[in-house]
């Protein structure tokens, strides 16, 4: 008959137990010191070896020449024991619950053992009794027999009642890490025989997620998949997503690449996947691109295939730390709330929409989001102006003979010299002709000179650059820096008026952190009035004369 891989290989001494030496040791040392307990209570996650460790110990205690606190598995009390004993009852409380099975265990275990020193009783899942249940089997464990041990397994101790938590040794079970569970699986692998691949074992380690039996239970369907065990065969018994699919998908969705990523998520799940392994697929994605973009040994952590790890290195490199986090979290609470939903799709299109779309969202992590990618446009933008050769910069600036100097501007033909208005110390020139290919325009256009007023001898355009200018200079101003790029300057008489088109910046520069700093640097320059307005907002002065020749316009008001 076929045993499963859980089953063929369960250890039959503490030497062969995969972790949990905490609890090992503590047992060796009740068996050697001859100071062993009534009760235990063995708690933790499934697979990590409750029920194995409980049957060791069961026959650790009987054996007639334990060898360091395992069985010793020659005496005729051990033989007898792997035979099939009475002294040895493996109880299923979930299917054995009731107040009748516990008065029955009761009367039993008043009876000495047949082979061995003890009569040991392993109760799994022990949560599951009734109350009524529980409190027949308190009496036994207040006072009981010399003769027996009991031992409770179980995945939840909040559910057993505080009288019998207090009458047990509680022992905690961890979950077993990938590294100790990718050994096992090896060793295994190559006790049958089973040709494999590093990076499959690493994938079947990974979805044990700490439990041995879950591991193994995997491992035993990928086996039988391929003559040979690979990361592509574990991926199609986990049916997980195709792998650059997804990578493309998630790429765009952290690049605001809207259009790419529904239309991915449109093909994966028109493939069959369902929306919950997709939501599964792109959050383990996006741990792995989180590992890739903090750890420096982060190829060694993930153990995938040199071409995958390099895509997720690459995603990992063009994308903003917080754009990740955000779209983390919005997934995270997505998959929380599917098991409540009637369309499971259009919940998981929607999560894709948000994270894609930060304008969409009112919260500062979205504000933060969209300024971090304005601040790499612009980087993007300078850089590239920047690394323009000098030659072409002179062969600009100087008019060709016999022609008569440029001193003003002329749309489209010119353009402005951003980095060196926003950068240099030295006075910038008016313009310059474009090159036949053109650099990426800067966030930052100046206003055509058709609405520039001069004040003195300094126009809108020279002001708001030394402003930038002062502002780069300035400790801790970066996210001012950024949303002040966006600005257009022009003069209303006295008054430096600085224009946007978006809202959330409108608010944040009206904030008083960012206003006195501003305030400061425009005072520095001798501009003694400025304003922050949003285009194609009236000016305050004019809204509130047209509101007052609208309500009154029947009185005579003389403005002054």
């Amino acid at each position: 008959m076929h045993l499963s891989l859980y089953r063929r290989f369960r250890p039959d001494s503490f030497e062969k137990m995969v972790r949990q030496e905490h609890i090992v040791r503590i047992l060796k040392n009740q068996i050697e010191g001859n100071a062993i307990g009534h009760a235990y209570l063995f708690t933790g996650p499934r697979g990590t070896g409750k029920t194995t460790i409980a049957r060791i110990f069961a026959r650790a205690v009987n054996c007639e020449h334990p060898k360091d606190g395992s069985p010793c598995g020659q005496c005729p009390t051990c033989r007898a024991l792997q035979e099939g004993s009475l002294d040895i009852s493996e109880i299923d409380a979930a299917s054995n619950n009731g107040v009748a099975e516990m008065r029955d265990l009761r009367e039993k275990v008043q009876y000495p053992p047949v082979t061995g020193k003890y009569k040991v009783y392993i109760i799994d899942e022990v949560h599951m009794l009734t109350d009524a249940a529980f409190n027949a089997l308190l009496k036994t464990l207040e006072e009981p027999p010399a003769h027996a041990i009991f031992i409770l397994a179980t995945t939840e101790p909040q559910k057993i009642p505080a009288t019998i938590l207090s009458r047990c040794m509680r022992l905690d079970f961890k979950l077993i890490p990938e590294e100790d569970l990718e050994k096992h699986l090896k060793s295994i692998l190559d006790e049958i025989g089973k040709p494999y691949e590093e990076e499959a074992v690493a994938a079947i380690a990974r979805a044990g997620a700490g439990s041995d039996r879950d591991m193994l239970s995997i491992a035993e369907a990928c086996i039988v998949y391929a003559d040979t065990l690979t990361y592509d065969a574990v991926c199609a018994v986990l049916g997980a997503a195709d792998f650059h699919e997804t990578a493309k998908l998630v790429s765009a969705m952290l690049t605001f690449d809207l259009e790419t990523a529904i239309g991915c998520v449109e093909r994966i799940l028109s493939e069959g996947k369902s929306v919950g392994v997709l939501m599964k697929d792109i959050l383990q994605l996006l741990s792995r691109i989180t590992v890739a973009k903090t750890c420096n040994n982060a190829e060694k952590l993930l153990s995938l295939p040199k071409e995958l790890y390099a895509e997720i290195k690459s995603i990992a490199d063009r994308a903003d730390g917080r754009a990740v986090l955000r779209a983390t979290e919005i997934l995270i609470k997505t998959e929380s709330e599917l098991r409540y939903v009637s369309s499971p799709r259009i919940s998981l299109e929607t999560a894709i929409l948000r994270a894609a779309h930060p304008e969409s969202d009112a919260d500062s992590e979205a504000l933060i989001v969209r300024i971090n990618h304005l601040e790499e446009e612009l980087k993007k933008g300078v850089t590239a102006a920047s690394a323009a050769p000098m030659s072409e910069v002179r062969h600009a600036e100087t008019p060709p003979a016999g022609e008569p100097p440029e001193d003003d501007f002329s749309f489209p033909e010119e353009e402005p010299i951003f980095e060196e208005a926003y950068f240099s110390d030295e006075p910038a020139p008016r313009s310059r002709k474009k090159a036949e290919a053109p650099a990426p325009q800067p966030a930052f256009q100046p206003a055509p000179p058709a609405a520039e007023v001069q004040q003195g001898e300094m126009s809108a355009e020279v002001a708001f650059g030394k402003f930038m200018r002062t502002l780069r200079k300035t400790p801790k101003s970066g996210v001012l820096f950024t949303m002040c790029s966006d600005l257009l300057a022009t003069y209303e008489g006295e008054t430096l008026v600085l224009t946007t088109e978006s809202d959330t910046i409108f608010t944040a520069l009206r904030r008083d952190d960012h206003r006195k700093a501003m305030e400061e640097i425009f005072s520095g320059m001798g501009v003694t009035a400025f304003e922050v307005r949003k285009k194609g907002a009236k000016p305050a002065m004019k809204s509130a004369i047209e509101e007052l020749k609208n309500n009154f316009g029947d009185y005579p008001i003389e403005f002054k």
